[in-house]
């Protein structure tokens, strides 16, 4: 929520090439309490005020010499590609409202003035504004906390998979279903083994390569959604050799309870069984 004090001290910027006008708005804003006005006769200065200064209001008298009040909202425009430009046009012309409005301008102001409706405006006009701006910071703030908790969750990832690939050969991951979703470390491609083969339902083929026991076993601790640590299992290759998989996993649930898969590593350890035999 705004307070007073922050549309008090937002600031302003008089346009206007008569110095009665601006002495007569700068008087009814500082009678209003306003703390923070600038003003110009001179309408090329503006835009390069604006970019310094970004100021909260512009108050903008539209007929000046050398560069209307149109041109000053066409060259703030390029400035304020994609934000709010904050212009309340000041015309003593009534077909000039619409166009001004059509070109930019948030609001105007009627000469001669009504000084009444005139601080009506300008407090309606920068509660907008700084209303405004508060939503852009905020949602700049949570773009960069967003960024952060994306780097920081990235480099979570990177540092588990850095210590699965230290503790085992590979880590994998499951859906409900039995797809799938991860795997991560080299040892599959090395020794030329399908995920699949690994854990999931063999084929008549595959089949002929497993121990159809411990298999069995493995696959009933998956069906029943039940942990398992170490469990060992064989592959019988074409040339006569086996290989030996130590395996660990556990299922998953989200919040409610509901089952959402199963997770684990896996490790090549043909060397120490057969030493150990």
């Amino acid at each position: 929520m705004l307070s007073q004090f922050d549309i008090l001290n937002a600031s302003l910027l008089i346009v206007d090439d008569q110095e009665a006008n601006i002495r007569l708005l700068e008087e009814m804003l500082r009678g209003a309490n306003y703390t923070r006005i600038a003003s110009t006769k001179n309408p090329f200065e503006v835009s390069e005020l604006y970019r310094k200064n970004r100021y909260d209001l512009i108050l903008l008298d539209l007929q000046m010499p050398g560069m209307d009040g149109f041109q000053v909202l066409e060259n703030l425009k390029k400035i304020e590609t994609n934000g709010y430009l904050p212009v309340l046009v000041i015309t003593a012309q009534p077909d000039h409202k619409l166009r001004a409005l059509q070109a930019g301008a948030k609001d105007f102001i009627s000469k001669p003035f009504d000084l009444t409706e005139v601080r009506t405006r300008i407090h309606n006009m920068l509660e907008v504004r700084l209303l405004y701006k508060k939503i852009e910071h905020y949602n700049k703030m949570l773009e960069q906390t967003v960024q952060a908790r994306t780097a920081e969750l990235r480099e979570s990832e990177a540092r588990f998979r850095r210590l699965t690939e230290l503790s085992s050969d590979w880590y994998w991951e499951q859906d409900e279903t039995g797809h799938f979703t991860k795997v991560y470390g080299p040892v599959l491609e090395m020794l030329g083994i399908e995920v699949d083969d690994l854990l999931s339902e063999p084929s008549e083929t595959q089949a002929a390569h497993w121990d159809k026991d411990e298999r069995a076993i493995l696959e009933e601790y998956i069906a029943a959604r039940r942990p398992f640590l170490d469990f060992i299992y064989r592959r019988h290759n074409s040339d006569g050799s086996q290989q030996y998989f130590m395996i660990s996993g556990e299922p998953m649930f989200d919040s409610s309870g509901r089952f959402t898969g199963f997770r684990g590593v896996g490790k090549d350890v043909t060397g120490s069984m057969r030493s150990a035999s």
